[in-house]
């Protein structure tokens, strides 16, 4: 599949997990990537294993001057920018509502949201002058319910829901798209550290995984790359505003509910059954 030949992305958090898994994609589909990401050694490795269809550029989320750089960066060293990726993530601040500290709030909401809001705002710039460009926000399925995540990454992916709505329905007319992908519960070093204890403990994450999927398979990052690359490619042509769930069907009552597998029935109202 070359669905992205010609094409020129910055990808952030590109170093590992999802954002890796995305750049590969992207280049395997004919992409050239800018990898954005504050581990230099392994931001560099991935671009270096790619050759000359990828450059790592030092970007820091919370820095608007990095995100600036990693998006111009783009521009100079390729000649344009046709998709934007924001993917940089953290789990953030921990704990009850009661307890949560500012400060912690306001460290969790500058990745995970302002970032965000940083890279449509930079993306855009580039974008809606040359008519043409897709934006991709990583929302999750904690952005979509409530209970599947903290607090404040709860809110900060409402918010990129929020965002991605809102910022389509400015840019449409300028021929730019702006969706978001909410994945599931995801194989990665960080959801390992969540599930498992352990950032490193990988099978022991997969396992846990698997278990709670309704699909009895574990997400892993390429899952969600697709995900991503179908929203960035011109098949999704037609779509904008969009949220895509990847979740093996667990927020959409995947799992079976209490009346499955009863005889079949009508219940008409409380405390009594029709036929």
């Amino acid at each position: 599949m070359n669905r992205l030949d010609g094409k020129v992305a910055v990808v952030t958090g590109a170093a590992s997990g999802i954002g890796e898994g995305t750049v590969r994609r992207f280049v395997e589909e004919g992409a050239r990537v800018v990898v954005a990401d504050l581990q230099e050694d392994r931001g560099r490795a991935v671009a270096e294993s790619l050759g000359e269809s990828a450059r790592f550029v030092v970007a820091d989320v919370t820095r608007e001057d990095h995100i600036e750089g990693a998006v111009a960066d783009a521009v100079t060293g390729f000649g344009r920018l046709d998709i934007m990726v924001n993917n940089a993530g953290i789990v953030g601040a921990v704990g009850s509502i009661a307890e949560t500290d500012a400060a912690a709030f306001d460290a969790t909401m500058a990745v995970l949201s302002r970032a965000v809001f940083l890279g449509m705002k930079h993306a855009v710039r580039v974008m809606v002058p040359q008519k043409s460009g897709s934006i991709v926000s990583l929302a999750s399925t904690a952005g979509v319910m409530g209970g599947l995540g903290p607090h404040v990454y709860t809110m900060a992916k409402h918010g990129v829901v929020g965002l991605t709505k809102s910022v389509a329905s400015e840019v449409a007319h300028h021929g730019v798209r702006v969706n978001a992908v909410a994945p599931g519960n995801t194989v990665t070093a960080m959801t390992s550290d969540v599930v498992a204890g352990d950032p490193d403990r990988i099978e022991e994450a997969t396992k846990t995984i698997e278990e709670m999927s309704p699909l009895g398979i574990a997400g892993v990052p390429a899952d969600i790359a697709a995900a991503i690359a179908y929203l960035a490619s011109d098949d999704a042509r037609y779509v904008t505003g969009h949220t895509l769930v990847v979740d093996a069907g667990q927020t959409t009552g995947g799992s079976a509910g209490p009346f499955h597998g009863q005889r079949a029935k009508v219940i008409r109202e409380a405390g009594k059954r029709g036929i």
